[in-house]
């Protein structure tokens, strides 16, 4: 539901693994359940996004590539949850990004993000989610910068049924989930002031 500050951020969340038991989808579940009332969180599995080919773009983009753009053209923001592979973004992650970054109209660009990753290593996906961010300066997104959400050593961060155990690590997914909100709303109030006739 809106608060007093305006009306409700749609914020699509997805995660770079595709693996059920992964920390990082457990990661997005959290998420999703510690939104504020200003936000509403739509979670999008990755599975279904082929491999890119632009052979295949250039015939028309295929229909899970097609409703993937789409939900994202229609957030208010994302929220993208990777894992870390060999020092870097993981395979299935940067191929939804790659089809989403085409044109026309590609929808990453002026969008607000949020990152979060979670590793068993003691850098807690910080190489992936540092390559993120130099993707999205080709994509002209706009992704929040503080608080960083890394979370090292994720098994000793989740319970044996993948919830989250770690307080600290609450308290920062709630914050970047508020920034993102403030965000966003800076943004579009900034886009609007910008498209008032003088």
């Amino acid at each position: 539901m809106p608060d007093a500050d305006g009306g409700t951020i749609k914020v699509l969340g997805f995660a770079g693994s595709l693996r059920q038991a992964s920390f990082n989808r457990a990661l997005l579940r959290e998420a999703v359940e510690m939104a504020p009332p200003s936000m509403t969180i739509e979670t999008y599995d990755l599975a279904g996004i082929p491999e890119y080919n632009d052979d295949v773009r250039e015939k028309g983009y295929p229909a899970p590539v097609q409703k993937f753009r789409a939900a994202i053209a229609a957030a208010d923001a994302l929220l993208m949850v990777t894992p870390e592979y060999n020092y870097s973004i993981p395979g299935v992650l940067k191929n939804a990004i790659d089809w989403a970054s085409r044109p026309p109209d590609q929808p990453l660009a002026q969008k607000p993000i949020a990152l979060m990753s979670a590793s068993q290593s003691l850098l807690g996906g910080a190489r992936a989610q540092y390559h993120l961010r130099q993707v999205f300066v080709f994509t002209d997104s706009l992704p929040v910068n503080k608080p960083e959400v890394f979370v090292m050593l994720a098994r000793d961060k989740f319970d044996p049924d993948l919830k989250l155990k770690d307080e600290t690590t609450k308290n920062l997914v709630r914050q970047l989930l508020a920034n993102l909100v403030t965000w966003t709303r800076l943004l579009k109030a900034g886009r609007e002031a910008v498209a008032v006739p003088k």
